[in-house]
């Protein structure tokens, strides 16, 4: 079995004379009905490998985790940001990712010279900043931020299922699944979820259950 491990390629082609600090940043939690936005920001030491490192989606959750001590330990500098359900509601998702991205930026020990974010949009960062592709598949900074996203995420989920028992945050981190979707119109919402969510995944059975009339 060939183990897939991202190189510093790509990465290395933004380093120059007036950029020498570049900081990675992903989110995680764009599509899921309840639960904040989390978004990561990593320094790596250039040309340094993380064995293993890949972008979260292509990862276990062993080995995922395993990846969250590392990048922490092994990091010039990380920072972990969120935004709340309701910064969700009010600016949307998009912004409320981009909005995490930034804390996570602003949080970082260390000033970046650059941001290497990944997707194809960047807005308002307070630095320059730059929209890689499917960067979390190739940039090593950018995947290293999409694990630690992803992880903190996780176990915030988990965490909510114990102070929103019946939805079965823990196993379904709040996506749209089967089981997920007939707690809610069984048991109605909660805190956490995301009231727009809710409407575009239900439809009708949303707007015309009892219980949303109160909520």
């Amino acid at each position: 079995m060939v183990t897939r491990m991202i190189n510093w390629e790509l990465q290395n082609t933004f380093y120059s004379d007036s950029v020498s600090v570049i900081c990675g940043c992903d989110e995680a939690g764009r599509g899921p009905l309840a639960g904040p936005v989390f978004a990561a920001a990593v320094i790596l030491p250039q040309g340094h490998i993380i064995e293993g490192l890949d972008d979260s989606k292509r990862l276990s959750h062993s080995a995922r985790d395993a990846l969250f001590d590392r990048i922490k330990k092994e990091s010039v500098a990380y920072s972990i940001a969120h935004a709340e359900v309701y910064e969700i509601e009010a600016i949307n998702i998009l912004n409320a990712s981009m909005l995490a991205m930034r804390r996570a930026v602003g949080q970082l020990d260390i000033k970046p010279d650059l941001a290497l974010v990944d997707g194809n949009i960047v807005r308002d960062f307070p630095l320059p900043a730059h929209p890689v592709i499917k960067g979390d598949g190739k940039i090593p900074c950018i995947a290293a931020a999409s694990v630690l996203a992803k992880v903190a995420r996780d176990r915030f989920c988990s965490e909510m299922d114990s102070f929103y028992p019946g939805y079965n945050f823990a196993r379904n981190k709040g996506y749209a699944t089967k089981e997920h979707k007939a707690a809610i119109l069984k048991i109605g919402p909660c805190p956490v979820h995301r009231r727009s969510f809710l409407r575009k995944t239900l439809g009708d059975s949303f707007e015309q259950h009892d219980i949303w009339q109160s909520w």
